[in-house]
């Protein structure tokens, strides 16, 4: 027995001493070569393993062999994972562990770019924060008014009105591509709202300067539109107002790989106008009627194909009494169709392809007089389209460098038809390519670099537009970035066709300096933003049409934004100073323009009561008094005149419920509760002895209405946008 059990030990022993014992050693670092401490490194599947001590060391034995798998996590940093062979012996192994993708530790560039996203973290704004902001009405230019850079009393003109920009130069593109009638058609002395629902995108980026070397076309700013990929589900949506109804619906496969849907709009005013009275007499009360639609297909597994088309038909007509008793009328409808198809999607692991073509056309039928009797009409016509198709390519090196090159053309046509000149068409063809990479020194430093070249045939010119930005993370909350380059962009047509249909000899330009500061922390946001822009070459009327003209811009924005402090409740405060003087169109010298006031202000606030499930909201907005035109002055005085202090206090109330499956929200919203005066300008008589005051319809405008939606319940998002 004896023998036995001696000859069984030293098989045993014979066994062990043929198995193969690895060890396992090394240390593990960041790239700078620190080590780290308490990192696990294991043999994936096995209970082998070590924890790395002070200096980053390690080593453990393991008796495994062959094909196997090292994994080492740290807290903070990425995971590596690793194959390996083992053979016995030492096995050296030194992982280099790069620090975690997280974004608020990322350095991003934010010198004079507002995100506006579902997505994102270090968003400013949210889609759901454009139609619960109650002076915003639901309009994403409405609530954009909110942030600093932006004015708040222009309710007489369209557009955006951006750091002393004009309306026109103020840009909006929807996946990549130019949107040429972001604005629903406007009259004299009426502001208009933006076309497109908030919803229907899924990031904003409101560039208030320094934008990016992809987009071109506008010396003010961008407006960046990214829309939405397949929907989480099938959808219907109803909506009942004062003013209008709405119908939609979407529909998802289930495979989840297709989606398609559309909207049906109709608004008439006609019913609030005979309750509220209006100032103008209306000889057709503002009424519109709106068709979109949309088609999502996934192809492959990374690749998305977007569609998006739209219609709209709208018509309006009114006849008010100028200073000197003469009446004037003015009447317009507008046709407008938009068209974008997108197609993006990986190829490989370092490259993305993003491909797009867009089409819109506009026509505006116009009938204005003014007249000492009779009103003896002047119908003309204006038209303009746009076909584009664009292409970027991005190459990935790494989590965050990136480099960015594309081409992008543009067809574009601008017809005026009047009955005394008969018809004068413009068109043109403009190409443009650009590069840009976002160059990650570290995760605290990243650099933008990019080049725009661009051409127009119209003009017979190109330009070169540099653009850099630089971005420094001072720490895990707070950054400061600095952007300057070149802006160009072609005049408005209409100015050709007001001096003899000549074309305007060159590109406009601004450049463009921002220093930023950026503090985001626990639901709070801080930041304060300098900048200076210098116009050369903008288009004059004066004599013959020339490109003589300057300006600059100045001045220093502040921002703060708390959604921590105070339980369900939300708040931000804007605050802008302008300095800006500029020689454009008709104006004989440098003067303050009539779109620019000093110092503008907002206050936004909203809370949810969770137990009654409504929302209250507010938003104050000041302005000091913009210039007008007085003719009395001589030519020394231009535009030194301003009109009354801006004040608006809009109100509003959600209350969410479900009705019959139905996530349905009832909303009511008073713009200017107080009926304070707003003045926007003077109208003067022929002679200058007489004025009017030009000011909204009516001093209050009050909304009432309920959304109803079936698949989609936002109560959650609510909630969620309040802390």
């Amino acid at each position: 027995m004896k023998k036995q059990l001696l000859l069984c030990l030293c098989c045993v022993g014979a066994l062990s001493a043929f198995a193969q014992t690895t060890l396992i050693k090394g240390r593990v670092t960041d790239p700078s070569k620190n080590g780290l401490p308490g990192a696990n490194i294991f043999l994936r599947d096995t209970y082998d393993g070590a924890t790395s001590d002070a200096e980053g060391n390690f080593q453990f034995e393991t008796e495994e062999s062959g094909a196997q798998i090292l994994q080492v996590t740290f807290l903070g940093f990425d995971s590596l994972v690793q194959q390996v062979t083992l053979s016995g012996g030492t096995f050296a192994f030194n992982p280099v562990l790069r620090e975690a993708f997280n974004e608020l530790k990322v350095v991003v560039i934010s010198a004079g770019a507002f995100e506006a996203s579902d997505e994102k973290k270090v968003t400013v704004l949210k889609p759901l924060d454009i139609v619960t902001t109650a002076s915003a009405g639901g309009d994403t230019y409405g609530a954009l008014k909110t942030l600093p850079g932006a004015q708040v009393s222009t309710g007489d003109q369209e557009g955006l009105f951006v750091r002393g920009g004009s309306g026109t130069e103020a840009q909006t593109f929807i996946d990549g591509m130019l949107v040429r009638n972001p604005f629903f058609a406007n009259t004299p002395d009426f502001a208009s709202r933006g076309r497109f629902n908030p919803f229907l995108f899924k990031g904003t980026v409101f560039s208030t300067g320094g934008y990016s070397a992809q987009y071109g076309q506008g010396m003010s700013s961008a407006l960046i539109l990214d829309s939405q990929d397949l929907p989480e589900r099938s959808a219907g949506t109803l909506a009942l107002s004062c003013v209008g109804l709405g119908f939609g619906q979407q529909k998802l496969w289930k495979d989840k790989g297709r989606a398609i849907g559309g909207n049906v709009n109709y608004s008439n005013l006609a019913p609030y106008f005979w309750l509220v009275k209006q100032t103008p007499e209306f000889t057709h009360k503002p009424e519109s009627v709106g068709t979109e639609a949309f088609f999502r297909q996934q192809t492959g597994k990374t690749g998305l194909l977007k569609f998006y088309g739209y219609y709209n038909y709208s018509n309006v007509g009114f006849n008010t009494v100028a200073p000197d008793g003469s009446k004037f009328g003015f009447a317009v409808k507008n046709q407008n169709v938009y068209t974008n198809l997108s197609w993006s999607g990986l190829l490989g692991e370092q490259w993305k392809l993003k491909l797009g073509s867009s089409y819109a056309r506009d026509w505006n039928n116009i009938r204005s007089s003014y007249n000492t009797g009779a009103i003896l009409p002047d119908t003309f016509r204006l038209y303009n389209s746009l076909a584009q198709v664009r292409a970027v390519a991005t190459r990935f090196f790494g989590r965050l460098t990136s480099l960015r090159f594309g081409a992008e053309y543009q067809y574009s046509t601008d017809a005026f038809d009047n009955q005394y000149f008969g018809v004068s068409t413009l068109r043109d063809n403009y190409s443009a390519a650009f590069a840009e990479t976002d160059l990650y020194v570290t995760t605290k430093l990243v650099a933008r670099l990019g080049l725009r070249a661009e051409h127009s045939s119209l003009l017979d010119a190109g330009r070169l537009s540099p653009r850099a930005s630089l971005a420094y993370k001072l720490g895990d909350a707070d950054q400061v970035s600095f952007a300057w380059g070149h802006f160009y962009q072609k005049g408005d047509s209409l100015l050709r066709w007001q001096n003899q249909y000549a074309a305007v000899p060159g590109f406009q330009r601004a450049e463009h300096f921002i220093l930023n500061y950026q503090y985001i922390l626990a639901d709070r946001t801080f930041r304060v933003e300098g900048f200076y822009k210098k116009y050369d070459q903008l288009v004059t009327t004066l004599g013959s049409l020339q490109n003589d003209g300057s300006g600059y811009a100045q001045g220093l924005e502040l921002f703060f934004r708390d959604k921590k402090s105070l339980k369900n409740t939300d708040f931000w405060v804007s605050y802008s100073w302008l300095d800006t003087k500029r020689k454009f169109q008709w104006y004989p010298l440098e003067a303050q323009p009539t779109f620019a006031a000093n110092h503008v202000a907002s206050l936004v606030a909203k809370h949810y009561f969770p137990k009654i499930r409504t929302s209250f909201g507010f938003t104050y907005n000041y302005a000091t008094g913009r210039p007008y035109f007085n003719p009395n002055q001589p030519e020394a005085a231009f535009l030194t005149d301003r009109t009354p202090d801006y004040h608006n206090l809009s109100l509003n109330a959600s209350y969410l419920t479900m009705i019959r499956g139905a996530f349905t929200v009832f909303v009511l919203g008073v713009s200017n509760a107080l009926g304070q005066e707003q003045i926007f300008g003077y109208r003067y008589s022929p002679d200058g002895a007489m004025r009017t005051a030009i000011s909204p319809a009516a001093k209050r405008f009050v909304f009432v209405g309920a959304f109803m939606s079936w698949g989609i319940d936002r109560r959650q998002e609510v909630l969620d946008n309040q802390n």
